[in-house]
């Protein structure tokens, strides 16, 4: 990293500012981001997926860890940055521009499975996330490591019974291993967000057998759809699930936040029989 210019030195050189209408925030700080690549694990010679690299702060450390990056930029004024990072770790950076929403991220991986890191724009950060936790199981990738705004960080690792659980955490939760790895304060970023941030880890899980996503869906949908309203209330538009709750013991007096990961996975495989 020492041989590198300072990454602000950088954006100045090539003009750069973070875009609001792209979700940018950068990330400057070097100790900051060499932790948050180091939360997968060990990444000596490991694929790394990572998106909106920006100027390529979070890139820089990714690299100095070992990883072999591929980063999908949509924003062409940060290219020229990144391709002087790629000529500097020769062979370890592969930059590909483009809408990280739209690319088939797996085919850029034939034969190894990734680690997705990523400082995630704020604005396609959860339709990302449930992108791939809704793909075919078991996964294309094999962790994934992603800031996201604190509160949408909340959803995803938040227990049964607690202010924040709701759909996002029923599907993060059912699939995989999900941790808050560590908060971020917004004066981390250039420019400040008004919100606080957080990165998650998720490893992936066995998919529960007998249950579909599509039912899953529509089940957490209407439970939480009226979360204020007892179960018998929010789900009696769904055939059978009067019948389902009686024959797994599930009182249709309770609301959809005291419903655990596992009762909502039972109940879908219920709907499913």
């Amino acid at each position: 990293m020492s041989a590198l210019p300072p990454l602000r030195e950088v954006i100045a050189r090539h003009g750069l500012s973070a875009s609001k209408a792209l979700g940018q925030n950068f990330l400057l700080d070097a100790q900051l981001l060499a932790r948050i690549a180091r939360i997968p694990g060990d990444l000596s010679g490991a694929e790394v997926f990572e998106i909106g690299p920006g100027p390529g702060g979070l890139t820089r450390a990714l690299l100095m860890a070992g990883a072999r990056v591929t980063a999908v930029e949509r924003d062409h004024r940060c290219l020229p940055a990144l391709a002087e990072l790629a000529a500097h770790f020769d062979g370890q950076l592969r930059v590909i521009a483009g809408d990280a929403m739209a690319i088939d991220a797996p085919a850029l991986f034939p034969d190894a499975p990734p680690h997705i890191v990523a400082n995630l724009p704020y604005n396609i950060g959860t339709p990302l996330l449930v992108g791939w936790l809704s793909a075919p199981w078991r996964p294309w990738w094999q962790t994934l490591t992603l800031m996201f705004q604190r509160e949408v960080a909340d959803r995803i690792v938040a227990p049964v019974d607690s202010e924040h659980y709701g759909r996002l955490s029923v599907l993060a939760q059912w699939r995989a291993n999900a941790r808050l790895a560590m908060p971020v304060h917004r004066s981390a970023f250039t420019p400040p967000p008004k919100v606080m941030s957080a990165v998650v880890h998720l490893t992936p899980l066995d998919s529960p057998t007998g249950v579909s996503l599509a039912t899953l869906e529509r089940l957490t949908a209407a439970a939480f759809g009226q979360r204020r309203k007892m179960l018998r209330q929010s789900l009696k538009g769904l055939a059978g699930a009067a019948e389902a709750m009686e024959a797994l013991s599930i009182a249709p007096t309770r609301r959809a936040e005291t419903v655990s990961v596992a009762e909502f996975v039972a109940l879908a495989r219920a709907l499913d029989g």
